[in-house]
């Protein structure tokens, strides 16, 4: 075990710690028991799956917004309706399972998702199918906050989880890719509908092979759910997601944004004094004083948003700007994804092994600006090798050194028992940051481009200037986050201590 934990990287002492620890409390497991690796497949099943959703409906939104009689604004609420509950219920998600069980968690959230996907495939109205993908986003929160303290808490070795998050990483960034590329087959050869039902046979097979992961991810024995913070903490989340959402259609100032807020921050108040009073609290405010965690949360917010970014402006640019097909923008990406996933398969764990967790990470997130700054430049009639594909694979280089450190780092000294939670936590403020800063760069770049239409400049040059804006901040806000790690990220002796 010495030669796996070098003394001269401080980050990777703590999760020796962490192992003797876990032997210590008798929760050690055998380390070549092969269940990990089914725990990892079938973890990897159930993100799959709820990444895949996420992007697979953008392109057969015109095709089911006629079919089911949406309005124009009305069909925006085909993906809020995903999204805020999805956003909302993270860390009650991540909690039920750290008090129930990941495994037993995880499989209701795959059950309720494929129910949830067989609704959506058979709307006959536009109520009908929002109304189902409310419960999409409900069940894909479920799995996403507990697929990967699901697969994580079986891997010990400091090389191993990393391999593992990189395993994890490859097919978040994969499902994106495919679900454009899937999407747009799909709905131009067969029927909208498969965008949804494709999601069952995914499902089928979780529940089929249910058993080769039968004996893991039981959870603690006390189970005193505490229902007035879950409550609150999942009220308040709900209103602000409700309320950011608002604030690209509707302004700051608006009914939309204004009343969910003025309910959200009394939510957050009663969250506070309920959990001051529980024995066990559904969030334990002390989640953001352990190790890395509050830094973690800032650059996860941070680099999300610039991903999101990078995903949500290069779609429009390919599109508005070039022409390219949905079909098209799905492949433009595949050369990013592809690259993601050879780092994080092959290469991440050993940088981690080599260097430790701040440098690659600070490499990754500067890799990331610089593919986002040269997106700021892409002309008007750009092309695909000179234009598109060079700050395709910076970004794809930098997501894939970055993604195993920064989950690492962030989940560095929490304890099992607060695992979910804490994932739950971080993915939930990632998202809310990222829709937050889409948010305001999506109405930055409208007025933007709006301003310059007013000044008679050509409708591809007004929108193609409004992205480059946006471009420019989110490189911006990437090298934010790199400073952050650079300056905040603590592994010194004092702090492995805390941390373990």
């Amino acid at each position: 075990m010495g030669n796996a934990f070098p003394r001269d990287i401080p980050e990777l002492w703590v999760f020796r710690k962490e192992v003797l620890m876990d032997v210590q409390t008798s929760q050690s497991y055998e380390v070549s028991d092969p269940t990990r690796w089914y725990v990892l497949f079938f973890a990897c099943v159930g993100l799959f799956m709820t990444v895949l959703d996420s992007t697979i409906v953008n392109v057969a939104l015109p095709m089911l917004g006629a079919d089911l009689g949406f309005s124009e604004s009305s069909l925006v609420w085909v993906v809020n309706g995903y999204m805020v509950p999805f956003s909302g219920f993270l860390p009650l998600s991540g909690r039920l399972g750290d008090y129930y069980g990941y495994r037993r968690v995880f499989l209701l959230g795959v059950g309720l998702f494929c129910v949830a996907s067989l609704g959506c495939g058979l709307a006959s109205s536009a109520t009908m199918l929002v109304s189902a993908r409310v419960v999409q986003g409900i069940a894909a929160a479920v799995i996403s906050a507990v697929s990967v303290p699901f697969a994580m808490r079986q891997f010990r070795v400091t090389s191993e989880r990393a391999r593992a998050l990189g395993v994890l990483g490859c097919v978040s960034g994969a499902g994106s890719s495919i679900g454009l590329v899937l999407g747009g087959i799909l709905t131009t050869d067969i029927s909208w509908r498969w965008i949804f039902l494709v999601n069952i046979p995914l499902g089928l097979l979780v529940f089929a092979f249910r058993s080769a992961f039968r004996t893991v991810g039981y959870g603690r024995r006390t189970r005193r759910l505490d229902i007035g913070g879950a409550v609150t903490i999942t009220t308040a989340l709900l209103l602000a997601v409700f309320s950011i959402l608002g604030l690209a259609e509707s302004g700051w100032r608006s009914v939309r944004v204004l009343l969910p807020m003025g309910i959200g921050i009394p939510c957050l108040f009663l969250f506070l004094a309920f959990e001051a009073r529980a024995c066990e609290p559904v969030l334990p405010v002390g989640l953001f004083r352990v190790g890395n965690f509050s830094a973690g949360v800032l650059i996860g917010a941070l680099w999300t948003a610039a991903q999101l970014a990078w995903f949500f402006l290069c779609t429009l640019y390919l599109q508005r700007v070039l022409l390219y097909s949905p079909l098209q923008v799905g492949l433009a990406f595949l050369p990013s994804n592809l690259l993601l996933a050879v780092l994080l398969l092959k290469v991440s764990a050993s940088l981690i092994q080599r260097y430790g967790i701040r440098w690659p990470l600070v490499l990754g997130l500067l890799l990331i600006a610089a593919g986002l700054a040269l997106f700021s430049r892409a002309p008007v009639n750009g092309t695909f090798l000179v234009d598109v594909l060079p700050p395709m694979v910076l970004l794809g280089l930098g997501c894939g050194v970055a993604s195993g450190p920064f989950l690492l780092a962030a989940l560095a000294g929490i304890r099992d028992m607060d695992y979910g939670v804490a994932f739950g936590v971080l993915k939930s403020c990632t998202v809310m940051g990222a829709a937050l800063s889409l948010a305001i760069l999506a109405s930055m770049t409208a007025t933007h481009t709006r301003r310059l239409l007013d000044e008679t400049v050509s409708l591809p040059a007004a929108l193609n200037s409004g992205y480059h804006l946006a471009f420019g901040v989110s490189a911006a806000m990437t090298c934010v986050a790199a400073v952050i790690a650079l300056k905040f990220l603590r592994f010194d002796k004092g702090k492995e201590s805390e941390t373990a």
